[in-house]
């Protein structure tokens, strides 16, 4: 008897989008890259043992490691409902912090959303803290763009749970089957096809194009800059 395979991912449909929901870190923020180019700076002593190329694909490597068993943590928040009490203390974590961090922004993302947000409503999507997402929205004045934000302390569960999404388009007024949702990892596909949205993966943060394609997104853009080019 053969396996069965899985079912074919449609194509991205423009004509259905109608809303876009965005994903903060690798996709509107390259805190991702500052983390890696932090690894192979330490990496740099060993260099005649591990050239940078190989250091640079070691640290992505290590960081994806690294959000893995915290990805695991917060779904195990989830089912044990002390989310919250986490969230809390991570909160009080990143207002210790906030004043002194950096918050950089991925080249062209301002002008690509300050032309979409012309034709679309807008809203994030983020698994971050609601203090360090706001924070990172005004520290670029991005955060007129978003008619909403949803963080992880929005909904009883985040990403790849479909309940921000479901959150966020019925908060936009738009079915949730016309909202794309754009993000760089394998966590935003799969949170967009449980909720019943369209997905598009960015290269600018820590996904590779062979796990993004295995997840069942349905296209994919060098940068989230590139956006403009594709919708505009």
């Amino acid at each position: 008897m053969n396996p069965k395979l899985p079912a074919p991912v449609p194509p991205l449909d423009l004509s259905r989008v109608k809303a876009l929901l965005f994903d903060v870190d690798g996709t509107l923020s390259d805190s991702d890259d500052q983390l890696i180019q932090r690894l192979v700076n330490l990496l740099k002593p060993a260099r005649f043992i591990i050239p940078e190329p190989k250091a640079r694909s070691l640290s992505r490597r290590l960081v994806m490691r690294l959000e893995s068993p915290g990805n695991a943590l917060l779904g195990l928040a989830d089912r044990l409902q002390i989310d919250n009490l986490i969230a809390k203390v991570l909160d009080q974590r990143a207002r210790r912090r906030a004043p002194h961090a950096s918050y950089p922004v991925i080249p062209g993302v301002p002008q690509m959303l300050q032309t979409l947000s012309l034709r679309y409503p807008l809203a994030v999507v983020s698994a971050r803290n609601a203090l360090t997402t706001h924070a990172f929205l005004e520290h670029n004045a991005l955060e007129p763009y978003f008619a909403v934000v949803v963080t992880s302390q929005t909904c009883p569960h985040t990403k790849p749970f479909p309940d921000p999404l479901l959150y966020a388009a019925h908060a936009l007024s738009v079915p949730i089957q016309d909202c794309l949702m754009i993000g760089d990892t394998v966590v935003d596909v799969r949170a967009a096809r449980a909720a019943g949205a369209q997905s598009l993966s960015v290269l600018c943060g820590f996904g590779t194009e062979k796990e993004l394609r295995a997840a069942g997104t349905q296209a994919i853009l060098p940068s989230t800059a590139d956006l403009t080019k594709l919708l505009n």
